[in-house]
């Protein structure tokens, strides 16, 4: 942590969250943690709350968020396997409740760890990619990343236990290809947004098309108040 910059979990969060925060109407995010050991009996858990509230996780825009991410540090103990399936699942029973399109979900996996559970995140992918929701990972730090390019099935369809996906919903980055040579932190962010981001619109078209669901009618221009419409005669 250092209090006079962004550290690159901050910096992605940011530049994802801060881009699709404008297409949810409450602006009310449910925040997830996924290996540390939390007070106060220290057990490791890859599915906790970042507000530090179970029963209810969500958190009040981009900022919020971000307030819960930098306290739960203060609070927890970093700790390891690195076990994606708990986090995916939690989205995945959301999503499965709401078919009907009037919603879509897009998971943000922000991750420094080789993936430990890979069979199982395999698993939960395929599950979900039925579902209407996308999942975004950002990779930061060193580490070798290649299990999250498998995961990602831009190359080869992801399958489990002989299961193909039915779309490809995942979308890999690291963010170290990112990090702008001069510094500019900000030029990082809009380059990492981009990409990340590039591959929504046609996931969620897919979900769209294939289960028949039309756009409903645009509703009506907005009027302000006070400024009755103006006919001619």
């Amino acid at each position: 942590m250092n209090p006079y910059q962004l550290n690159t979990y901050a910096m992605a969060l940011k530049a994802v969250g801060e881009i699709i925060q404008d297409y949810d109407s409450d602006k009310m995010f449910p925040a997830l943690g996924f290996g540390a050991k939390l007070p106060p009996d220290g057990r490791v858990s890859h599915e906790f709350a970042l507000n530090g509230n179970p029963q209810n996780p969500y958190c009040s825009g981009i900022d919020g968020v971000m307030e819960a991410y930098y306290q739960s540090l203060k609070s927890v103990q970093l700790y390891g396997p690195t076990n994606f399936s708990p986090v995916i699942n939690h989205v995945a029973r959301y999503a499965a409740s709401v078919k009907d399109g009037s919603q879509y979900f897009i998971l943000l996996i922000i991750t420094d760890g080789v993936i430990s559970d890979m069979a199982q995140a395999k698993e939960s992918i395929v599950n979900a990619a039925c579902l209407p929701m996308s999942v975004i990972i950002v990779g930061v730090g060193p580490a070798e990343f290649d299990a999250m390019i498998e995961l990602d099935g831009d190359e080869v369809r992801i399958s489990s236990r002989g299961r193909y996906a039915e779309r490809d919903i995942v979308q890999f980055v690291p963010f170290r290809d990112y990090i702008d040579r001069t510094g500019n932190h900000i030029l990082s962010m809009v380059r990492l947004a981009k990409d990340v981001l590039a591959e929504i619109p046609d996931q969620f078209l897919s979900y769209m098309r294939t289960r028949g669901i039309k756009p409903l009618p645009a509703p009506p221009p907005y009027t302000p108040p006070g400024h009755p419409l103006q006919t001619q005669i």
